[in-house]
């Protein structure tokens, strides 16, 4: 078999030095690469894993391998792999398959190399792993103890699956540990959000209208960071809870159709298809950016942008605009994929560590538990609290313990009113 597929090898002591760097902001991966070195609790395994390939993910592939793990990793996204970190997991001898700008086909047959390794355990970011194998590849399923999903919109994919009884082995939902999305959804999600529209526009947030498609953790995360770089924030959604909550944070909220006209800025995190559509890019005014930190590229409705346009070019790089047939001209970020990855590197460093940790353990859970029931589960409670405790301990924050009067009055009903 092919033991690895980058763009250019010779970028890896760039890359190298970019794990290096990670690597020193990931205090928590490093704590359970000590213990995985000494106790081998992958030993055994053959991890398919599908995810961004960035400096952070070369942290995690390292903890795995040194867990004792065959790993083969491929990128979830055509535009989010980092070249020269590719090259240099390829230099230490991972079997790595991935280059930024992949077409369609690269980036399914990159799937299929990975799988060919013959994974016992499935590691992905959007459920495009478990869907080929669903669908192409059902002879690998017997032999697949578990896998894990990293992100909101594969998580959905799966439980989907769940629901009508098409999911064949078990996956644990990485994004729904508290450790992952209160805080890589949020924290991560709206500085690299806001970091791509910097980088690919170099315009000022202060005083635009910034509109955000949806409010759950990952939309939560870019309006808290346009709001404190000055924007004026405009949130759209369908849910009311989350509506209602989004006005009581401050924020105006409406539909898309009253936000189109008056927005400057357009980030869209929903998971869901078309959130922006023909009848908004009729009336957004000249000039307005559009952007998406969603996982697929499907948010933006690409096909209805240029059916509306009369030409297109590169303005910038990661910056498309479109001249449109009526006069006006609309900007497109990064294609319309994940801005966050594509225009810049992705979540920073010491939040990934805290995600990241909760996947190595959960492949560790995966490995050790003999039996584990074909459902989507949700992390472990004492996998999440575990990857907390280490993340404060790296930070010297120490916490309060309940002394034995508080567990004592917690557990019992008779200490009532007095």
């Amino acid at each position: 078999m092919e033991e690895f597929q980058v763009k250019d090898k010779s970028l890896a002591p760039q890359g190298h030095l970019q794990i290096e760097w990670a690597e020193k902001h990931m205090p928590v991966l490093k704590i359970i690469k000590t213990r995985f070195e000494k106790e081998k609790p992958l030993k055994g395994q053959t991890i398919a894993a599908c995810l961004h390939v960035t400096k952070e993910t070369a942290v995690l592939i390292k903890v795995l391998i040194a867990g004792g793990a065959n790993v083969a990793l491929c990128g979830s996204n055509p535009l989010s792999t980092q070249d020269d970190v590719a090259a240099a997991l390829a230099d230490s001898g991972v079997h790595v398959f991935a280059w930024r700008g992949q077409n369609t086909e690269d980036y399914y047959k990159c799937i299929d190399k990975v799988l060919d390794f013959k994974p016992t355990i499935t590691m992905d970011d959007g459920a495009d792993v478990v869907g080929m194998l669903h669908s192409k590849r059902q002879k690998q399923i017997k032999d697949i103890k578990g896998g894990t999903e990293e992100t909101s919109t594969g998580v959905v994919r799966l439980k989907a699956m769940e629901q009508d009884g098409s999911l064949k082995y078990p996956i644990v939902a990485v994004n729904d540990a508290y450790t992952k999305y209160l805080f890589d959804n949020r924290y991560g999600t709206g500085q690299s959000t806001i970091d791509g529209i910097m980088r690919a526009t170099s315009v000022l947030l202060a005083g635009k209208n910034f509109v955000v498609g949806g409010y759950g953790w990952c939309s939560r995360g870019i309006a808290m960071r346009a709001k404190g770089l000055g924007a004026n924030v405009i949130v759209t959604e369908v849910q009311p809870t989350r509506a209602l909550e989004a006005v009581m944070d401050g924020y105006r909220v409406m539909t898309m159709a009253e936000a189109a006209p008056l927005g400057d800025i357009f980030a869209t995190a929903t998971g869901d298809i078309s959130v922006i559509r023909k009848e908004h890019l009729q009336i957004m005014k000249d000039g307005a950016i559009m952007c998406n930190s969603g996982h697929f590229n499907v948010e933006i409705n690409i096909p209805d942008l240029e059916s509306l346009s009369k030409s297109k070019r590169t303005m910038r790089p990661n910056m498309e605009e479109y001249s449109l047939k009526d006069g006006r001209k609309l900007y497109l970020l990064a294609e319309g994929r994940l801005v966050n990855l594509a225009a810049a590197e992705g979540h920073p460093s010491e939040v990934m560590d805290m995600s990241f940790a909760n996947q190595a353990l959960c492949s560790e859970y995966i490995a050790k538990t003999a039996k584990l029931e074909t459902k989507v589960y949700t992390v472990p409670k004492d996998i999440d609290e575990k990857v907390a405790e280490l993340k404060l301990k790296s930070m010297n924050v120490t916490i309060d313990e309940l002394t034995a009067e508080q567990k004592k009055y917690l557990s019992t009903w008779e200490m009532g009113t007095t």
